[in-house]
């Protein structure tokens, strides 16, 4: 193992340890659905924790237990409202900090303490973070746009537990994004007189890849919810069909891939390096995989004429 990567290792503060876990979850429930058939665990409470929406669907029906603890798939928008609203509270306290000098709330620079955030003078750059957190409530403004008037929801199902999940998940990311900003005591260190003259090269990359995985997954989410509305754009029915156009050619969900793509151009924001939000991407390879893959499944039972050449999640591969 490379010298770099073991004392990343031998740092695994609790959010690190976080990350881990859920990638470890997401990771060895994907291989478990890699199996045979007839070696796939059976069990309706495990399978109904790990599917939604259409991959709810199908044979034999659900057990009622199951159902009892369902909630409507529309609910989706109920994360980007808390996303918006608590990552937007983040990037003005660190824009507070960055422009103005203002030191952090005790009891959020507390709460970055207690997961793992370091007080060190460099390192990373603080306008890296500062970028990744404009670019993570940019990316929830425009999910919640999509959920309230691009995405047309049926009357599909997710575990109540999946929306707990949901609802703390973007609050999760964006403390991993403020624990990344350099600290000396409450305040943003930044190196120079500026933090603008920390731009680098990295930047514009990764700005750029945000930008252009984030138009392909709206465009995704746009075919999908024409596929229910007629050429006015009324909504006529919630039924599934098979997609086609733009990465719907190679992958059965390419959302699922723009998703990853996104969280990729902030890893290169962070240049390159950051191990923290390896790990996030990482738990997003996994957990979109999973996903894509019981989707995949979904599409193929469903529709007889369904393109073969079609992957999962990554064209050609998976």
């Amino acid at each position: 193992m490379a010298p770099w990567a073991e004392a990343e290792l031998s740092a695994l503060n609790p959010l690190r340890a976080v990350w881990l876990t859920l990638t470890a979850a997401f990771l060895l429930t994907l291989l478990l659905q890699l199996l045979p058939p007839g070696l796939l665990p059976g069990c309706a409470i495990f399978q109904d924790l790990i599917r939604y929406g259409k991959t709810k669907c199908g044979e034999p029906p659900r057990p009622a237990a199951c159902r009892a603890f369902d909630v409507p798939k529309r609910y989706f928008s109920h994360f980007y409202i808390i996303s918006v609203l608590w990552n937007g509270f983040l990037l003005w306290c660190l824009s507070q900090s960055l422009f103005l000098g203002a030191p952090f709330p005790s009891w959020l620079h507390g709460l970055l303490r207690i997961l793992g955030a370091a007080q060190f003078q460099g390192g990373e750059l603080a306008l890296s973070a500062f970028l990744v957190l404009v670019f993570l409530w940019l990316h929830s403004i425009r999910r919640l746009f999509e959920c309230l008037y691009v995405s047309v929801f049926s009357n599909v199902m997710i575990h109540v537990v999946q929306y707990g999940f949901g609802l703390v998940y973007y609050v999760l990311v964006g403390l991993t994004v403020l624990s990344q900003v350099p600290m000396d005591g409450r305040n943003a260190y930044v190196t120079g007189k500026n933090v603008l003259m920390q731009a680098r090269w990295f930047h514009i990359l990764g700005m750029m890849m945000f930008i252009w995985s984030s138009a392909h997954q709206y465009k995704c989410h746009v075919i999908l919810g024409n596929l229910r509305k007629n050429k006015a754009g009324v909504v006529i029915h919630c039924n599934h069909r098979i997609p086609f156009g733009d990465w719907f050619e190679y992958v059965s969900s390419p959302n699922y891939l723009a998703e990853l793509m996104i969280y990729v151009s902030m890893a290169v924001t962070f240049g390159f390096h950051n191990f923290t939000w390896w790990l996030v991407v990482t738990n997003v390879f996994f957990s979109q995989a999973l996903s894509a893959f019981l989707s995949h499944q979904f599409y193929k039972s469903k529709f007889v004429s369904y393109p073969k050449h079609r992957k999962a999640f990554l064209p050609f591969l998976f």
